[in-house]
């Protein structure tokens, strides 16, 4: 099972919160998430965050360099005929460089910080461990800290991406889980937000279930493993 967006609230609803809370154009930013991550998307600053090869400093610097409005040549009020060094223009570049990172800093925590743990959806793993059923939880990571307590009673096997450097939709990532799990992967079923992720999970040998509300979810999982999960 993911963790973002699965076992807690929609992504998009705390990303929302986040691009409000920061000023962030909510267009750019979606944007560049396609740029970054869209079909056909090369290596990114994602790929590297999610797979460990950089830190959140770094990505936040980079991500800040994309979302943050540049500022306008010859900005700051000075009369540019007066300025033939062109020290305006310096002076704001200077200035739309420490803004970009008084507001890098931090970010990725801002961008999370709607993040809340779905208890209905723990209770549902909780419920099939309890029937049985080897419980996993596969998750594509940002440089930040998990709410782990609890998990050593929730998973029978944890997959973190910055952990093992790899990351969803990679093949690999699906079958450490399944080694992980001690299980083959056509008898495991993962459930994901994103349609990438469950597709490569298809792919992998595993049923894949896109989450979108738990009811539906938890409606799919009871007719799989036959079993109430209430």
């Amino acid at each position: 099972m993911d963790y973002g967006g699965v076992l807690t609230n929609p992504l998009p609803e705390f990303m929302a919160m986040w691009v409000e809370t920061d000023g962030i154009d909510p267009d750019r930013f979606a944007e560049l998430m396609r740029r970054w991550l869209g079909p056909g998307a090369q290596r990114s600053p994602v790929h590297d965050l999610e797979t460990g090869r950089i830190g959140a400093a770094e990505f936040e610097r980079l991500l800040a360099a994309e979302l943050i409005e540049p500022a306008p040549a010859g900005s700051g009020g000075s009369d540019r005929r007066a300025d033939p060094a062109g020290a305006a223009d310096a002076a704001a570049g200077v200035a739309r460089a420490v803004g970009e990172i008084d507001q890098a800093a931090g970010m990725l925590t801002r961008m999370f910080a709607g993040m809340r743990v779905d208890p209905s959806m723990l209770d549902v793993v909780r419920a099939a461990r309890s029937a049985g059923v080897r419980t996993g939880l596969l998750s594509n990571s940002w440089g930040l800290e998990y709410e782990r307590d609890g998990w050593d009673t929730l998973f029978d096997a944890v997959v973190i991406s910055g952990e093992v450097g790899l990351r969803k939709p990679d093949p690999a990532i699906y079958a450490l889980a399944a080694q992980r799990l001690e299980l083959p992967p056509d008898e495991i079923v993962f459930v994901d937000d994103l349609s990438p992720n469950v597709r490569a999970a298809a792919a992998a040998g595993m049923v894949g279930v896109q989450h979108v509300d738990v009811e539906t979810t938890v409606s799919e999982l009871e007719i799989l493993f036959d079993t109430s999960l209430r």
